[in-house]
């Protein structure tokens, strides 16, 4: 234990919103991506509170990817954790990646009535919070959802610091120090970033693309193989069988994010390519196919669909979404370090740092035209788009004439990988990409 703690690395954003939640009767449930770290965060919090006087024997732990409690049931978890409670004191019991244990909502719930407990969670698959499930946990529970590393996160896990100073013009300047002191411009960091992504364990071995592809093909392995295929098994259902019809729908998506994606266009790509077996072969069918695939992705993390909102109907659209993938890192690895799209990869970056501070996040549609992203929580609404640069003056004027056309008081921003001098266009802020993910 002593060792793993001492190679814990701070997720902040994280463990902060677990101790918020701390010693509360809803169960603590984390979910995200395999990989992403939600092992470590349960760490972080038994450490947190070993800190806070926390006695170890208050303290239970059960990874069920382990062979020591890989056969549990509902019930045997139930007497395991019986059979381990302290006399007199509160528990605090840490079950990772619970998924594999059938009815483990049944062993969670009877813990909660049962015990003076307090629960935290592990699962890498929305099906945890499905519909099914829903009803049955409505106000027992609270989600983290966790995500790959951000930026910020990134610096930190791969030994970089941001120093402030003052520029000769006026405001601030940032550089980006390494532990021999060497100084980076924050571009040539975030180009790394873009390049090997925020999955954590890249961090142990180094920004390599070599040792950092083996990483993410095992993530990949681990995902398709364990989360999607196996989990069918389990469910009883043979929807989804086919691993290389599987990795096909996984690489469309990942060359079309920020695209609009319709299923039926997709249906027609792998029919043409011979992808589609003959009983899928008649269009609704295969439809309903590859939805199954593509809702498959979605309950692993390792897409997200974004919808659309039309602001003059004040209404979520049903026309055509777009998917966003968890981590450009994986991207990288399903296509290559070719030439990237940096415009779509931007796009992509920003959205995701969107959820991680909070907010709700759809494509928002001004009459006949699109703003990449309206962005609200219980505070604030923002609407941005995100563009690779703003120095050509027809992509400037494409990307302010939107929110020229938004009439409401709410913050519109621009962010973007290059500017000119200027600050602002039309009361619209026009700001720098690393700026907006180191400014947090």
């Amino acid at each position: 234990m002593k060792k793993n703690e001492i190679q814990l690395r701070d997720r902040a954003l994280y463990l902060n919103q677990l101790i918020a939640f701390q010693d509360t009767e809803p169960f603590k449930i984390i979910t995200g991506i395999r990989r992403c770290g939600k092992s470590s965060l349960m760490k972080l919090m038994v450490r947190h509170l070993r800190q806070s006087g926390v006695a170890d024997e208050q303290i239970i732990e059960i990874n069920f990817e382990s062979l020591e409690f890989s056969r549990m049931n509902a019930d045997m978890l139930y007497q395991y954790v019986k059979g381990h409670l302290p006399a007199g004191r509160r528990v605090y019991l840490f079950l990772d990646e619970i998924q594999r244990i059938d009815q483990w909502q049944d062993a969670v719930n009877s813990f909660r009535v049962d015990f003076d407990c307090d629960i935290y969670v592990t699962g890498s698959n929305a099906y945890l919070l499905s519909s099914e499930y829903a009803t049955y946990l409505a106000g027992r529970c609270v989600e983290i959802k966790m995500l790959p590393l951000s930026f910020s996160e990134f610096l930190d896990f791969h030994g970089y610091t941001v120093r402030e100073a003052k520029s000769p013009a006026g405001g601030m300047r940032r550089r980006i120090v390494d532990a021999d002191n060497e100084s980076y411009e924050p571009r040539e960091l975030l180009e790394a970033y873009m390049k090997f992504g925020g999955m954590p364990g890249i961090a142990d071995v180094g920004l390599d693309t070599t040792k950092a592809l083996a990483i993410l093909d095992s993530i990949y392995s681990t995902v398709v193989i364990r989360d999607i295929l196996e989990r069918e098994k389990r469910r009883g259902q043979r929807r989804i069988v086919d691993s290389n019809l599987l990795r096909r729908i996984i690489m469309f998506l990942a060359d079309n994010i920020g695209n609009s994606t319709s299923i039926t266009s997709m249906c027609n790509t792998l029919m043409n390519e011979r992808l589609l077996d003959d009983d899928d072969r008649k269009g609704k069918p295969a439809v309903q196919t590859i939805q199954a695939y593509i809702g498959a992705l979605l309950e692993s993390f390792v897409f997200y669909e974004i919808k659309r909102f039309d602001i003059k109907g004040k209404e979520y659209l049903r026309t055509l979404g777009k998917y966003y993938i968890v981590d450009i890192g994986l991207r990288n690895y399903l296509l290559g370090f070719r030439d990237m799209d940096t415009g779509h990869i931007i796009e992509n970056i920003v959205y995701f740092e969107l959820l991680r501070r909070g907010y709700d996040v759809a494509i928002c549609k001004v009459g006949d035209r699109e703003v990449d992203f309206i962005a609200t929580n219980t505070h604030e609404k923002r609407y941005i788009q995100v563009t690779e640069s703003m120095n050509d003056p027809s992509t400037r004027e494409r990307e302010l004439e939107p929110l020229r056309k938004i009439r409401d008081n709410h913050e519109k921003l621009v962010i973007t990988n290059y500017r000119d001098s200027h600050a602002t266009h039309d009361g619209i802020k026009i700001v720098l990409l690393t700026d907006f993910l180191l400014d947090t």
